[in-house]
């Protein structure tokens, strides 16, 4: 083989490689453009999320005038909380949902949590991407045995009833407001609704919420909260003035609910959450379901066993989101079913 030939050989495959390497190349900058223009889609779709935390405030006995909370907004695109204030997140106008975790989760746990049902939620719903969501982060990390913890962060639940009230008493009555309260999150929830039905009776310059226009939901999953919450004569009966639609999710097998009553001495009551409630017990006007989920569930209690399920999260996003911007509906579903892994089983009472 001559010299010549050798080089124009050469010469062939450099200019064959290099055809290769810008090929590759486009393709790189194509796929990345890809990625990036996906993203961005992404990100333009998701919720603006959102953490109002107590985890630094002390315990208090009353509604309190002014609060100082930590309030961080997550930048989806970086994926990084940036902090901010209290009046950028009441300025919003679309719907409202508010996350309130349950016990021993800590701040992180918190913030994943509630990013992870964002984004759940917007995959079921296309009503999820104009809201806000604001995750209430409160003091639930662990801590000592499973009974005393317990009881210790039930106690909590009262004062964080106080701090959620305050917030609540500064949103506008015209907005859409959801609450998704897993476990003890659901007894802060009827604690700030009961403060500041007493506020509304005492005169106290808050927000109405006793027939607020806006549309109010309250969204509970495992409730520790008791039994007769909702009754005629019911602690929380008076709360029931300020929504729209309860939507129940129970857990008959809960085996952590289960000792519910070793929480409060005085009481001794059975969980919402585990034992649900006679649909007799809610108002005609107001939009109800139950759903009893121990056949996904089983004896287990924690958040992310209700997360992982498509079932359950379906049922949840649509009953948070759907139609969440017209009128509230004011017919009764009377049903209660019970959910086994991929179907729905209608039951009588």
């Amino acid at each position: 083989m001559t010299g010549t030939h050798i080089r124009k050989t050469s010469l062939y495959r450099l200019r064959r490689l290099s055809g290769l390497v810008l090929v590759f190349g486009f393709l790189l900058c194509c796929t990345g453009a890809v990625r990036a223009s996906s993203e961005e889609h992404q990100a333009c779709c998701e919720p603006e999320i959102w953490v109002f935390s107590t985890r630094h405030l002390p315990g208090i006995c009353h509604l309190p005038d002014v609060v100082n909370p930590s309030v961080q907004r997550y930048e989806s695109a970086h994926c990084r909380w940036l902090s901010d204030d209290i009046g950028s997140l009441l300025s919003g106008k679309g719907p409202l949902v508010i996350f309130l975790h349950g016990n021993r989760y800590d701040a992180c746990s918190a913030k994943q949590q509630g990013i992870r049902l964002a984004r759940r939620c917007n995959s079921f719903t296309s009503h999820a991407a104009g809201t806000q969501l604001m995750i209430y982060s409160w003091p639930s990390q662990q801590n000592g045995c499973l009974l005393k913890d317990g009881r210790t962060k039930y106690h909590r639940c009262f004062s964080e009833g106080h701090y959620l009230a305050w917030i609540l008493g500064q949103i506008d009555p015209e907005r859409p407001v959801v609450f998704i309260g897993y476990s003890f999150g659901a007894l802060i929830t009827l604690e700030a609704l009961e403060d500041l039905v007493a506020a509304e009776k005492e005169g106290r310059p808050v927000s109405p919420w006793q027939y607020r226009p806006g549309d109010t939901r309250l969204i509970f999953v495992a409730p520790a909260v008791r039994c007769d919450a909702f009754a005629p004569c019911g602690k929380y009966r008076e709360t029931l003035a300020c929504v729209d639609q309860v939507s129940l999710t129970i857990n008959s097998r809960d085996d952590a609910l289960r000792f519910f009553h070793l929480l409060d001495s005085r009481t001794k009551v059975d969980a919402l959450g585990y034992t649900g409630m006679p649909r007799r017990w809610m108002p005609p006007e107001i939009l109800y379901s139950a759903v009893d989920a121990r056949r996904i569930i089983g004896r287990e209690h924690g958040l992310p066993l209700y997360l992982k399920s498509n079932t359950l999260m379906h049922r949840i996003c649509r009953e948070a989101y759907s139609g969440l911007e017209s009128s509230p509906p004011k017919t009764v579903l009377e049903h209660k079913t019970v959910l086994s892994k991929g179907e729905e089983t209608q039951e009588s009472e």
